[in-house]
């Protein structure tokens, strides 16, 4: 009868504040539309200026399959390195390719000529793979000239890549899942963490304080409503990857629903231990900021694990978004099960009892 009472103090408190609905409602949307083409790290449109020193018709159709790469803009040609180099400087260019004198004559005679490419590599990864689609795209043109004047184009191995699971390589099928992750994050983690810091601030703390009510008790009302509000947020999710993505999981909602609880009660229990610890609204909003830009760094959302140094990875293992990320990729792409995503699971639930508990012992009643 207490929990009730209590749980329908809450849903009160959440519908009071007329902005806390709507931000449910539609963050999911929001961060789904625009996230996934945002992060995305295909890299597409790079700026190039030719350096052509040869000037024939070898270098100029170069540059004409160079401006026909949807890879590639081609902002201009020069006959200067100093000149493209400028434009480098002054951002109109991301790459510079260096066509050297004689470049035809050499070609035609001998099958392959060196070039020199230039990358503005303040963007690293924008620099090194617009580096690399050229050097595919200057070896493409080396094997047609070698085709056209008879030479055999002897390949010792010939590689025959297969994309498992995401054949066409799309960035947003990798994206969207994790990108749900973090809609959960935000809610889940963020409004918990400003709900008992808030009640301190207004006062009723304090007439919780002076009642029967358990800690348990409290704590849990306090966890039920996020975690119902989480529940929704990634139904909307959901719905939004399929609706504008074309994105349903090949695995089981019910493992996504039963990883998404597991994780919503991890990151809500730790939104309430700050709000605990907190004696002010900004204190808890700063102490969780932190937190998860540590979760979203770490969780490898945008960087693999296994590319990050040692103790990085160590952070991670101890980082519940990695595992509950893993588990949405495995599902939605591969249609991972329970089975397959025991150890995620278990990590989940260790988390769990862990944030729960500590969330519980961290309330104290104070008059």
């Amino acid at each position: 009868m207490v929990l009730k009472y209590l749980l329908e103090k809450e849903v009160k408190q959440f519908l009071r504040n007329p902005i806390f609905p709507r931000i449910v409602m539609m963050f999911p949307v929001i961060v789904l539309l625009v996230m996934p083409w945002a992060t995305s790290f295909e890299v597409e449109n790079v700026n190039v200026v030719v350096v052509d020193a040869d000037n024939t018709v070898m270098s100029q159709r170069l540059t004409h399959k160079i401006d026909g790469s949807r890879y590639f803009n081609l902002v201009g040609t020069t006959a200067s390195y100093w000149q493209a180099l400028a434009m480098v400087e002054s951002h109109e260019a991301d790459l510079v390719l260096e066509i050297p004198d004689g470049f035809e004559k050499i070609l035609i005679h001998e099958g392959n000529a060196e070039f020199q490419v230039s990358a503005n590599s303040v963007n690293g990864s924008r620099g090194s793979l617009g580096a690399n689609y050229m050097n595919m795209l200057v070896g493409d043109f080396s094997t047609e000239i070698a085709v056209e004047n008879g030479r055999d184009v002897v390949k010792p191995v010939d590689v025959i890549v297969r994309n498992l699971y995401n054949e066409l390589l799309d960035y947003k099928k990798f994206m969207v899942p994790a990108l749900i992750v973090i809609v959960l994050i935000i809610l889940c983690g963020f409004l918990p963490a400003l709900n008992i810091v808030n009640e301190k601030e207004i006062g009723t703390i304090s007439q919780i304080n002076v009642t029967p009510v358990g800690r348990w008790t409290f704590i849990f009302a306090k966890l039920l409503p996020y975690w119902v509000i989480g529940m929704l947020a990634i139904s909307i999710g959901f719905t939004v990857a399929w609706l504008v993505y074309g994105l349903v999981p090949k695995g089981s909602f019910v493992t996504i629903y039963l990883a998404a609880a597991i994780f919503i009660l991890v990151v809500s229990s730790l939104g309430l231990i700050v709000s605990n610890y907190s004696a002010t609204m900004q204190q808890a909003m700063f102490l969780m900021m932190f937190i998860m830009i540590i979760f979203i760094l770490m969780s490898g959302l945008f960087t693999p694990i296994a590319s990050m140094p040692e103790w990085a990875q160590w952070v991670a293992f101890f980082n519940p978004p990695h595992y509950v990320i893993d588990i949405l990729r495995s599902v939605y792409l591969k249609g991972g099960t329970m089975a397959s995503n025991a150890f995620e699971f278990a990590m989940l639930g260790a988390f769990a009892i862990v944030t729960s508990l500590l969330a519980m012992f961290s309330y104290r009643k104070r008059e």
